[in-house]
C-alpha cells in the first residue's frame, strides 16, 4: 500500500487568504498546506478521499494517471468541492466514477452538483456510480473498507480503515466501540487542528492522547490550521511514533 497526503490543510487551507501571521508568510514548503484529502493505491486500485477545492491540482501534482474511488468522510465543501474535476477520469477511463458515500452525503451532493443528476445530461458533466455506504464494513472489487464514525460536533463524519491503515479527519469525539474498529492498525491519520480549544475538531492535545491511548505504531497528523504552529516548530514537540503529515508526503506499508 502507498498513502499520499494530496492535501493536509484545515477548510481555508495554509497559507490562509489575506493572513501574515508566521505561519501564512513562511517560505518552508512543509506549511504549504492544501484542503484535506488521501491518495491510496493497494492492491490494483486507486483511491482518493475526499476531493476537497484542490482536487484538480492535487491529481496534477500527484500525477494521477488513473483512479477507482472516491470516498467520502462527510459533505462540507472542503471535502467535496472538486467532484466536477472526475470529468478528465471519465473522459481517459471511459466510464463513470464509482463514489461512496452515505445517504445524507449523497443528498447534499445532489443539491451542490444539481447539473450531474439532472435528467437531461448536459454534454462532459461528470458521470458518477454513488453507491450506499453505512457504518458496516464495504468492498470495493475485492478490497474491504470499514467505516469508523466519528462525530464533528454533532455531525457523523467516516473514517475509513483498509488494511493496517486509518484514515480519520474532522473529529472531535469517537466512542470506544468505534476505537476498537482502530486498534491494530500499523499507521493512524487524525486530525489536530491547532492548541485551542476547539468545538468541532481535536486540539493538538487530545490527539496526542487518542495516539496514546489507542497505542497506534506511528500516527500522522492533518487537517492541520495555520494557528497550529510552523511546521518545524511543532515538529520539535511530539513524542516518538506521532509525526506531522505534510503535503506530498508518501507513506508505505
Amino acid at each position: 500500500m502507498t498513502i499520499t497526503f494530496l492535501g493536509t490543510g484545515t477548510s481555508q487551507g495554509v497559507p490562509v487568504i489575506a493572513c501574515n501571521c508566521e505561519v501564512c508568510t513562511s517560505n518552508d514548503p512543509h506549511d504549504k498546506r492544501l484542503r484535506t484529502s488521501v491518495f491510496i493505491e493497494v492492491d490494483g486500485k486507486n483511491i482518493v478521499i475526499d476531493s476537497g477545492p484542490d482536487f484538480r491540482f492535487q491529481m496534477l501534482r500527484a500525477n494521477v494517471q488513473h483512479l477507482d474511488a472516491i470516498l467520502f468522510t462527510h459533505e462540507h465543501k472542503d471535502h467535496t468541492a472538486g467532484l466536477d474535476d472526475v470529468r478528465a477520469f471519465n473522459y481517459k477511463q471511459q466510464e463513470p466514477m464509482d463514489v461512496y458515500a452515505v445517504e445524507r452525503v449523497q443528498t447534499a451532493l445532489k443539491r451542490e452538483f444539481a447539473y450531474v443528476f439532472e435528467n437531461f445530461k448536459y454534454p462532459g458533466i461528470p458521470q458518477l456510480n454513488l453507491h450506499t455506504i453505512t457504518t458496516e464494513p464495504f468492498y470495493i472489487g475485492s478490497l474491504k473498507v470499514i467505516p469508523i464514525e466519528v462525530l464533528h460536533y454533532k455531525l457523523p463524519v467516516l473514517g475509513f480503515r483498509i488494511g493496517d491503515f486509518t484514515y480519520i479527519t474532522d473529529a472531535k469525539t469517537i466512542s470506544d466501540k468505534e476505537k476498537e474498529k482502530i486498534k491494530g492498525s500499523k499507521i493512524l491519520v487524525i486530525n489536530a487542528l491547532q492548541k485551542q480549544t476547539h468545538i468541532s475538531h481535536f486540539t493538538f492535545e487530545e490527539a496526542v492522547e487518542l495516539a496514546q491511548e489507542l497505542g497506534i505504531e506511528k500516527t500522522y497528523f492533518t487537517h492541520i490550521s495555520h494557528r497550529l504552529g510552523r511546521h518545524h516548530d511543532i515538529s520539535q514537540e511530539l513524542r516518538p511514533g506521532i509525526e506531522l503529515a505534510y503535503d506530498a508526503l508518501q507513506l508505505y506499508l
